[in-house]
């Protein structure tokens, strides 16, 4: 089978633009700066308009880089937002311009020309790394956008197909699904054995085998043969739609740092513009030099700019979303990716998601005889639809002999007779209605006794299967200082064996839906301020508990549609590895948050106290806001890495 490939990021047309327009107005800069140091271009003219040679070589290099700059902050402020990061840069960079000339004018050494142009393409390079950064990071979204179907071949009556929108077929329709096309809607196949590609749903890089009787969901991509499928859901109600719904609604779910960095922009622009207004009017005012206090102002304006918090922040949340959303775990919006950080609780539903919700052999007593016990019990239970008749069967795998007659004896089992012979396999009222002596295994779960011709044979132990990756995935948590506490309405004895095979910490039994909500209000009533308790199920009894816990996560791949839109993370794979990667994934969001507000607000204090202060120049305060910006930027593409599960 072939592997998926991972898409490598392309630059778009807009960023390859800009990234030219940088490229040719840092040559530009760099020719006529080095010039201006080893000739002084001031001095290339004489007379009062000697600076005008160089005003005219540096406005061109300030337009051709400023040009959008100096139009967002006059379109802003025609709609009454003044106080942004393209005001701030305008007036730091055309002061600096006014300052140059009126040097100039005066016969004074002209300085400020080079520093505004610095500004502003420094600016322009933080602003380009931005777009790359969030453009990575979208990657990893914008991929599941384009599991959108664009049509849906409907088979009509006479056997033709026809093109139309998904939005127009209707449940028990009937379309055609070809090599190369997405699935546009959910349902069941009727024709055709294919290969889907369930790369941009569940994360996962190999394909999935169907045919005939199997589910297909929307946003899934046919590989290699054509498929009929009747249509179970319409689009609206279909798994496409509701992943793009809660992909676009993901970030209008602002996390706590982000709100407050919104705020702190909000009072902090005005303020820090209101105090550079006072460095060069008050200290010009009582000791003059007015040139000296503007140009100090002008540099505390320059690094006040709160392009790294604004930026880097938000980025960072898009970056963890975008690197969860890569391996098919969908977060509803920064605010749950902020909380689940601190997750510290967790509490399971069992059946369907520590478990797989179905019964298998898990013991067979004495083993010594298990294929000849296996074959007794098979040729008794082959023809029944019960759960556990069919694990009996599944787990036997081979053809056994015919010609028995089956008797079904009500809430005991069933006796296979074919001349002499006969075969019992049903529970202990069987084995002692027939006057068997026979012997319990040790385990939990249900147990099948076989006999033959009034001798017991040995016993089948059936239980429900616990997934492959819950032990890990609960050592994992256990190991991180989580409590890990599983509820189940299974009677005390299965409980407590699961909950001692699998490791959790805690566990109640014999629950009815409504008592699980009891438990965990219990549960949310008795955890600390700081802690975050999280609720994982898949079922529809599992969404008042879902929406009543902290954060609730559901298994996607199989989960109901009500656990899933009562959730606040959904696993598209049903793997509970994902939860331990959402949380890893988390924890390193919020880490490289706090590590850019501490960076970016200390870096900026210093340079504005140095400013002020008159030891710091232009070229400091330049990189106190583009340089904090691009490291801040860049620190915040590292969510954004690869994770192992």
């Amino acid at each position: 089978m072939r592997r998926v490939k991972e898409m490598k990021y392309k630059l778009s047309r807009k960023e390859r633009k800009n990234l030219i327009r940088i490229a040719i107005a840092l040559a530009l800069f760099a020719a006529i700066f080095i010039t201006d140091k080893v000739i002084a271009l001031g001095s290339v003219f004489t007379g009062g308009a000697a600076w005008v040679f160089p005003f005219c070589l540096y406005l061109a290099v300030y337009l051709l880089i400023g040009y959008d700059v100096l139009w967002r902050a006059v379109r802003n402020i025609a709609h009454g937002q003044v106080f942004d990061e393209n005001f701030l840069m305008c007036v730091a960079t055309l002061g600096a311009f006014a300052l140059a000339i009126y040097r100039g004018v005066t016969g004074q050494e002209i300085e400020g020309f080079d520093e505004a142009c610095a500004v502003l393409l420094f600016y322009q390079v933080g602003e380009w790394f931005q777009s790359y950064a969030t453009g990575r990071s979208r990657k990893s979204i914008s991929a599941l956008m384009d599991i959108r179907p664009d049509y849906a071949n409907i088979v009509r009556a006479d056997g033709t197909t026809e093109k139309v929108d998904p939005s127009e077929v209707k449940i028990g329709d009937t379309i055609l699904i070809n090599p190369g096309e997405k699935v546009p809607l959910d349902g069941v196949i009727t024709k055709g054995i294919s290969t889907l590609d369930t790369k941009a749903l569940t994360g996962e890089s190999l394909p999935r085998d169907v045919e005939a009787g199997g589910e297909v969901i929307s946003g899934c991509v046919n590989l290699t043969s054509q498929l009929e499928v009747k249509v179970s859901k319409e689009f609206y109600d279909s798994t496409v739609s509701k992943i793009l719904e809660l992909v676009e609604n993901a970030s209008s779910q602002k996390s706590k740092a982000e709100n407050f960095i919104t705020k702190f922009a909000k009072y902090y622009t005005p303020i820090v513009c209101a105090v550079a207004l006072l460095l060069a009017v008050v200290p010009g005012l009582i000791f003059g030099d007015w040139s000296t206090w503007v140009y100090r102002a002008l540099s505390f304006l320059v690094v006040s700019c709160p392009c790294a918090l604004v930026i880097s922040i938000p980025l960072s949340f898009f970056a963890g979303i975008g690197a969860a959303s890569r391996y098919g775990i969908l977060i509803k919006g920064s605010n749950y990716l902020e909380k689940f950080a601190g997750a510290d609780i967790f509490v399971f539903d069992k059946t369907g998601t520590l478990t797989k919700g179905n019964f298998a052999v898990a013991k067979i007593v004495p083993e010594e005889r298990a294929d000849e016990i296996l074959r007794l019990a098979t040729i008794a239970e082959k023809d029944s639809n019960h759960p556990i008749a069919r694990s009996i069967v599944a787990r036997y795998g081979k053809d056994t002999e015919d010609g028995y007659t089956l008797t079904n004896v009500a809430g005991q089992g069933v006796i296979a007779q074919k001349g002499e012979d006969k075969i019992y396999c049903g529970n202990e009222k069987l084995m002692a209605a027939n006057g068997i002596e026979y012997s319990t295994p040790e385990g939990v779960g249900t147990v099948a006794y076989v006999a033959k011709n009034d001798t017991y044979a040995g016993a089948i132990l059936i239980a429900d299967e616990i997934k492959p990756e819950t032990k890990q995935v609960i050592s994992e948590l256990n190991n991180m200082g989580c409590k890990t506490i599983m509820l189940t309405g299974d009677n005390q004895k299965i409980a407590a064996s699961v909950a001692n095979d699998i490791g959790v910490t805690g566990y109640k039994a014999s629950l009815l839906p409504q008592n699980k909500v009891e438990e965990v209000e219990k549960l949310l009533s008795a955890k600390g301020s700081d802690d975050v308790l999280c609720f994982v199920g898949d079922g529809i009894n599992d969404a008042p508990v879902l929406m009543r816990s902290d954060i609730g996560i559901a298994m996607g791949g199989a989960g109901s549609d009500a656990a899933i839109e009562a959730s606040d993370i959904v696993l598209m794979k049903d793997d509970l590895k994902g939860i331990a990667l959402a949380k890893r994934i988390a924890k390193k969001t919020m880490t490289i948050v706090m590590e850019n507000i501490i960076f970016s607000i200390a870096v900026k204090v210093a340079i504005l106290i140095l400013s002020a202060m008159g030891i710091a120049d232009m070229w400091l305060a330049v990189f106190g806001d583009v340089g904090v910006a691009v490291i801040a930027i860049l620190n915040a593409m590292r969510v954004n890495s690869k994770y192992t599960k």
